[in-house]
């Protein structure tokens, strides 16, 4: 057991997210403390807000597209580019994907 409740997650057995998707965001912290010279995400968390904001709408918006053609392959890299964006985002913002999933768990517990 890894929550204070003695149960394997404090998400009621569903699990905060893939591990790969920690490691990401262990990577994404690593490379915060980058150089922003030669490194993408460390140039994305030196410039201001609205530029990751940004990056994730255009990323939401190739989704949709890829979505609403019907391309798979598309959808599913351009998914993965939006994942990524958005944890880029959420650690500018000092939150992380545990926090997203943790307002998910919130939510669905008061329906």
């Amino acid at each position: 057991p890894t929550c204070h409740r003695g149960t394997p997650t404090c998400f009621d057995g569903a699990a905060p997210a893939q591990p790969w998707l920690n490691e990401l965001e262990a990577l994404i912290a690593r490379r915060a403390e980058a150089d922003a010279a030669t490194s993408y995400v460390a140039r994305l968390l030196a410039a201001p807000a609205a530029r990751r904001a940004q990056k994730v709408g255009e990323e939401g918006v190739e989704v949709a597209l890829a979505a609403a053609t019907g391309d798979r392959e598309s959808l599913r890299s351009e998914a993965a580019d939006l994942v990524f964006h958005l944890l880029v985002l959420l650690r500018g913002a000092d939150l992380s994907l545990a926090d997203v999933v943790g307002e998910l768990a919130r939510r669905h517990a008061t329906r």
